[in-house]
């Protein structure tokens, strides 16, 4: 049984790690210092931490200002509350002016649980990453958050890095590469790609464990970058085993599988299928329950390889 620990303590830490690498790394939230695991900073570099309450419009612009005096402002809220909320800072002050602001949206996807549907996100992939000079990063674990947050320090422009609540496997460690832009392959198959980001790479991975029982090799992709997407990885994939599947725990309309999408119909169309919330807002409830309700388990990845198999098999794309 892999580790277990909170994809937002990795943002938490990495923060700390820039600080005391960077004196211009400032953080900003709002009124969520111990939920999105800012507190790290805060107590190390008060100084540098900025407190903005409820008040996520004002923090966004705020932060705008900072990166026009040469800071690298951080800021840290919900996702659901740094997105739709502050949409029109983040595209006409940030993202037009394709200001340094990093974004850290907590609490993504339903897996948050008893917060209910007005603090699950699960639309906020697709509203980021349309917005032009934004990058959009999903990462799956600890780790993989930390190196991502670490990542977006060290490249110019707004980067929206989304992560969630509750302890979730460690699937990565230390030594696994990441680069914004470039997926990673987690396990090798020619049969299907299981392409995925966030929680949901570790559900392709045990889907791909079940499959292998029925001598079905899975490729299990984890597409933590959203935007800008890896292309070759993706085109390769399709290539190699001519059916793809995508999963990810956000509206099916928009996020990853609609990314995925748009590279393969273009360059190599294969039969797909889709692993995500159908259309629907979120709910309370205990997490293990709500993801096998919303859909979004390695069973229902599993179902959606059969169905992908059946078409590749009788070539129907």
């Amino acid at each position: 049984m892999p580790q277990m620990k909170k994809t937002r303590e990795g943002f938490g830490r990495a923060l700390v790690e820039l600080g005391r690498d960077n004196p211009d790394i400032v953080v900003l939230v709002g009124d969520l210092t111990d939920s999105t695991m800012v507190s790290f900073f805060a107590k190390e570099f008060p100084d540098r931490f900025i407190e903005m309450g409820v008040a996520e419009q004002n923090m966004m612009t705020a932060a705008a200002g900072l990166s026009l005096v040469g800071k690298i402002p951080f800021l840290a809220t919900y996702g659901a509350f740094a997105t739709c909320r502050c949409a029109d800072q983040i595209r006409v002050t940030v993202c037009y002016s394709d200001l340094n602001v990093k974004i850290g949206g907590a609490h993504g996807g339903i897996s948050v649980g008893p917060d209910g549907a007005t603090h699950q996100a699960l639309e906020e992939i697709a509203m980021m990453r349309v917005l032009p000079n934004m990058k959009v990063i999903v990462p799956c674990d600890f780790e993989e958050t930390r190196k991502a947050t670490l990542a977006a320090a060290s490249i110019w422009g707004p980067v929206y890095i989304r992560f969630g609540r509750e302890d979730v496997p460690c699937i990565t460690d230390a030594n696994t590469p990441f680069e914004i832009g470039k997926g990673n392959i987690l396990r090798q198959g020619d049969d299907v790609a299981i392409v995925a980001c966030g929680v949901m790479v570790h559900e392709a991975l045990q889907a791909a464990e079940t499959l292998a029982q029925k001598d079905v090799e899975a490729r299990v992709i984890d597409l933590h970058t959203i935007k800008p997407i890896d292309r070759h990885l993706l085109i390769q994939a399709a290539d190699d085993c001519g059916a793809v599947v995508t999963a990810e725990e956000h509206q099916i309309h928009g996020g990853l599988g609609g990314a995925v999408a748009e590279v393969l119909v273009r360059n190599r169309p294969v039969p797909m299928e889709f692993v995500a919330v159908d259309d629907r807002f979120g709910q309370s409830g205990n997490t293990v329950e709500l993801m096998s309700v919303f859909g979004l388990t390695a069973d229902h990845i599993v179902s959606a390889v059969n169905k992908v198999m059946a078409r590749k098999t009788a070539k129907v794309y």
